[in-house]
């Protein structure tokens, strides 16, 4: 709920509410979103004023924090930690008491002081319930400053939220292992409060001079800032103190204790950048230092404001919950998403490294610069830094072909859950912390971005960096709304930039744009009559459902490159004539050229039949050829086009070698494995053969082993290809595959890093206990974090149920870092045989598994990835009334997704199995 609403007229804040949709847009369209908007409100103040459920409320705004001093001594030993702070604050309205945030905290003493000397030993109450702790006093407070002090003590714990311990392992003069411990924070979204009282909210900002107190002399101490000073007190203890940091939001504090190497160097500004990784491992930091040295000044170069603090730090931490945590100047990475063993990592995620450094680079600008007001507002940093994060990529690594794969890894994935009922818009008001974390989904990541791309695109690339820069510079240090982005692009680009996006982030889901007839006019001219419905996964039209304004582009066949065409559709049909200038009479027209648009297209069988040639050929583009793929393939699972279309046109597509494409086609593939799974006979096998037949040429092309000079993307494709063959069961290419395994356990031969997942998938496939102790051997006998998640991911392949019992109580063994244990289980839910062993084992171990991750994005994926490939109503109804019985807190959306998809699976079986079993049979009969 907004803010407004909940501190009424106390509340400084604007008051926001939905644009008023203008340049064309029916008026039934803003009645509509105004009218979602007003029902929401009052559903929630009903529900408020009628008690069914305590309203969440936001703190109170009589009292301000300006400035935390902030001392914190971690003690590795017992887990502990002690926290000291003063907080300058400002009364802004008479009170007589205070209330802040704090949790599993123990508050030992608090006293307020007044400008005056005055001193006020308040009385204090703790509510787990609201996260908070209130100070009553016995007089009303005087306006103006005063200063509140803390004494506390907490957990070091074992969560990854909040100040926790993560676990690491040293090799000893003497050649043993030794476990050992850092101390590491992760504030965000609302865990600051764990770690010390304060004001947990975003707009919330203040400034923090932090110190540290170490009892270990081995131990180094990281925070926002540079040290200024390093000294030893009296007790023996060395106490580090760093500069005051900028002003920020708690959600950004960072602190990090342990033994640490590094790398360095200064990027072309001189600011410092350090990588920070394990004892030991400094090379293996090498290529984030290079990438972030360079994102650096590119980001400075492309917002026109340079980046505000004098060092930037980046640090592997061994036990991290998500990819990494853009905290200021001290981002905290996963190991895997920081490291590079060049001898063992692979294409793919090398790749994916440079993606989360230039990720969290541009959050520095964008997100703690310039921060959203409320996490209403999270895709703001979100879907914006994942944007940002291809143009930084593109930019210094232009072989990677990154806008291609945005299209497969983000556009797509957003597309596939906004089709659903139970999606959400990209703005969706929240409350409590457990709503927050809801969101980190596909919609605030994926669709953000998607979108952002398609506005980039329809404003132009010279406006949307003028944008960004009256943006950052209006803004800079303080709080934002989603409009306030909007007004500035329109200032920059003389575009309705408001009135076109707002449709896009106020309402849920996205159109489908049929091309419902195409004619050729006298004059060479010709007209495309176009509609817009919602797009919704389980194909139903709504005749008076919302509308979007649409940004449409088309392209022609003489030049499948160059936009031909521009318009925009506002309504729900719409008649576009594209003059003769742009394309003759022979041309085929496509629409959504580059596959911009966040949109299905729709052709009729005649219209679409025209591309396959070009497909063939591939004289169409790549993202072009894959974006008709992926629109077919939604309306096959919407059962708006038979099974049996989409894999006839993979036919095809027996000569495409672009990666990109390939994904696409392997996301294709892998989805109808998983249904077809859930059936008995013969399909399965039939299926496998036409995986054969498809994959044959490209194998053939690729072979296994790496050509001198080859490219970066035949790397990740030979990997993604013979991963494909081993779900197939090829037998060659399991046969080979063993060969290799046991060639690389002897040490004859080592298997490169980007074959090494389908290799050892394929060997425990067909293979029994010993192949699983010898995996098993090479997890413990490797410290790359990167190869470990590799075999972990790899063990759920096995047929064997034994086997797969065994995987599962692996995967909650003291052998596997808590985050992850959810991988693990995840990899077994996804075969035909551990399906129902995987779900069996959640239900099994649910108050361990939940008490583990207390809610947040891990616990969220594990429910959706080990029910959402069941394919019955039973199974749905089943899935639905355990959660109903023992709760999940924060996954509760999720439920209904995945709930939601295996109901539109049971429906696409039954639509299309038989159809689906005579098509295979007549191509693998040929």
């Amino acid at each position: 709920m907004d803010r407004s609403i909940i501190h009424g007229h106390k509340n400084k804040q604007r008051i926001r509410v939905p644009v008023m949709f203008t340049w064309g847009m029916k008026r039934r369209l803003h009645k509509n979103v105004c009218r979602l908007f007003l029902l929401r409100t009052f559903y929630r103040e009903t529900c408020k004023m009628a008690g069914e459920k305590k309203p969440f409320l936001r703190l109170p705004l009589s009292v301000k924090p300006v400035v935390y001093d902030l001392y914190l001594k971690p003690d590795l030993e017992k887990f502990t930690f002690e926290g000291k702070e003063t907080i300058s604050i400002n009364i802004l309205e008479p009170t007589n008491s205070i209330t802040l945030h704090a949790l599993d905290l123990k508050i030992k003493e608090v006293e307020l002081k007044e400008c005056d000397g005055s001193i006020f030993k308040p009385s204090v109450t703790l509510s787990a319930e609201d996260e908070t702790v209130t100070l009553e006093f016995d007089k009303e407070l005087k306006l103006g400053e005063a200063f509140l002090k803390f004494i506390f003590i907490g957990e070091l714990n074992d969560k990854m939220k909040g100040f926790y311990r993560s676990k690491y392992v040293r090799i000893s003069e003497t050649g043993h292992q030794i476990e050992k411990y850092a101390a590491v924070t992760m504030s965000c979204t609302t865990h600051a409060r764990k770690m010390f009282p304060c004001w947990d909210e975003p707009s919330l900002k203040a400034v923090f001079n932090i110190s540290v107190g170490i009892c270990n002399m081995s131990h180094q101490a990281l925070s926002n800032m540079p040290v200024i000073s390093d000294t030893i007190e009296e007790n023996g203890d060395r106490l580090l103190k760093f500069q005051r940091t900028p002003i920020m939001s708690t959600y950004l504090v960072a602190v990090v204790v342990g033994e640490f190497d590094y790398v360095e160097d200064k990027d072309s500004d001189g600011v410092l950048v350090r990588v920070y990784t394990p004892v030991g491992k400094s090379d293996q930091g090498k290529f984030a230092l290079e990438v972030a040295k360079n994102a650096l000044p590119y980001y400075k170069d492309y917002f026109q404001v340079a980046y505000p603090l004098p060092k930037m730090d980046l640090i592997a931490i061994a036990d991290f919950s998500s990819g990494a945590m853009e905290n200021w100047g001290l981002v905290t990475y996963r190991e895997s998403c920081l490291l590079v063993d060049p001898a063992n990592t692979s294409a793919v995620r090398k790749q994916w490294i440079a993606l989360v450094v230039g990720h969290e680079l541009a959050h520095q600008w964008f997100g703690n610069l310039v921060t959203m007001e409320w996490w209403t507002h999270l895709w703001l940093n979100e879907g914006y830094a994942s944007f940002v994060e291809f143009l930084c990529v593109e930019h210094l690594f232009p072989e990677y072909d990154i806008w291609t794969q945005f299209v497969t890894d983000t556009h797509i994935r957003a597309l596939e859950l906004d089709a659903l009922n139970s999606s959400h818009p990209i703005e969706i008001p929240v409350g409590h912390p457990s709503e927050i974390d809801e969101i980190f989904d596909d919609i605030s990541y994926n669709k953000g971005a998607s979108v952002i791309r398609m506005l980039h695109n329809f404003i132009g690339d010279h406006d949307f960096r003028k944008g960004m820069n009256l943006y950052l510079n209006k803004h800079q240090y303080n709080n934002t709304f989603t409009e306030d982005l909007w007004l500035a692009l329109e200032e920059a680009s003389n575009k309705p930039v408001k009135a076109v996006m707002s449709t896009w982030t106020l309402q849920k889901g996205f159109p489908v744009i049929s091309v419902e007839k195409e004619t050729l006019n006298t004059d060479g001219s010709r007209t495309l009559s176009i509609s817009q419905t919602k797009f919704t996964a389980n194909g139903q039209v709504h005749g008076d459902g919302p509308l979007w304004m649409v940004p449409l582009t088309f392209s022609s066949s003489s030049s499948p490159n160059i936009v031909c065409h521009k318009d925009i559709l506002s309504e729900s049909q719409k008649d576009i004539i594209i003059p003769s200038s742009a394309l003759s009479s022979s041309e085929w027209v496509k629409v959504n050229p580059s596959t911009v648009g966040y949109y299905r297209t729709r052709y009729t069988s005649e219209l679409l039949e025209k591309f396959v040639p070009s497909i063939s050929s591939k004289t169409l583009p790549p993202l072009d050829r894959l974006g008709l793929l992926d629109d077919l393939f939604a309306l096959v699972q919407a059962g708006l086009s038979s099974t049996d279309e989409v894999l006839r046109l993979m036919l095809a597509m027996t000569d495409e070698d672009n990666y990109s494409v390939w994904t696409s086609m392997s996301n294709v593939l892998g989805k109808l494995a998983i249904l077809l799974s859930n059936v008995e006979g013969e399909t399965e096998l039939l299926f496998k053969q036409y995986n054969q037949i498809l994959l044959k040429k490209i194998f053939t092309k690729l072979g296994w082993t790496p050509q001198p000079n080859e490219s970066h993307l035949d790397r990740m494709l030979r990997g993604l290809v013979i991963g494909r063959l081993v779900s197939s069961a090829d037998p060659d290419i399991v046969s080979e595959a063993k060969m290799k395994f046991a060639n690389h356990l002897s040490g004859k031969e080592t298997i490169v890093a980007d074959l090494r997942s389908p290799i050892y998938k394929a060997c425990l496939s067909s293979g029994d206990e010993t192949t699983f102790n010898q995996l098993l051997q090479l997890y413990r006998g490797t410290d790359l974090h990167e190869e470990k998640d590799r075999i972990c991911r790899a063990m759920g392949a096995s047929r064997n149920k034994n086997i797969l019992k065994k995987v599962l109580d692996f995967a909650v063994s003291d052998e596997v870092r808590s985050q992850d244990t959810v991988f693990v289980i995840i990899s077994v839910g996804a075969s035909k045989v551990g399906r129902d062993l995987a779900w069996q084992f959640i239900q099994d171990n649910w108050s361990k598994l939940f008490n583990q991750y207390q809610g947040g994005f891990l616990l969220t994926r594990l429910v959706k990835n080990t029910t959402e490939n069941f394919s019955s109503i039973e199974k749905a109804e089943e899935v639905e009334n355990f959660f109903k019985q023992n709760g999940c807190v924060g996954a509760e959306r999720t439920i209904q997704q995945a709930c939601e998809t295996i109901r539109l699976n049971a429906a696409w079986l039954k639509r299309d199995h038989e159809k689906l079993q005579h098509f295979l049979q007549g191509v693998v009969q040929k």
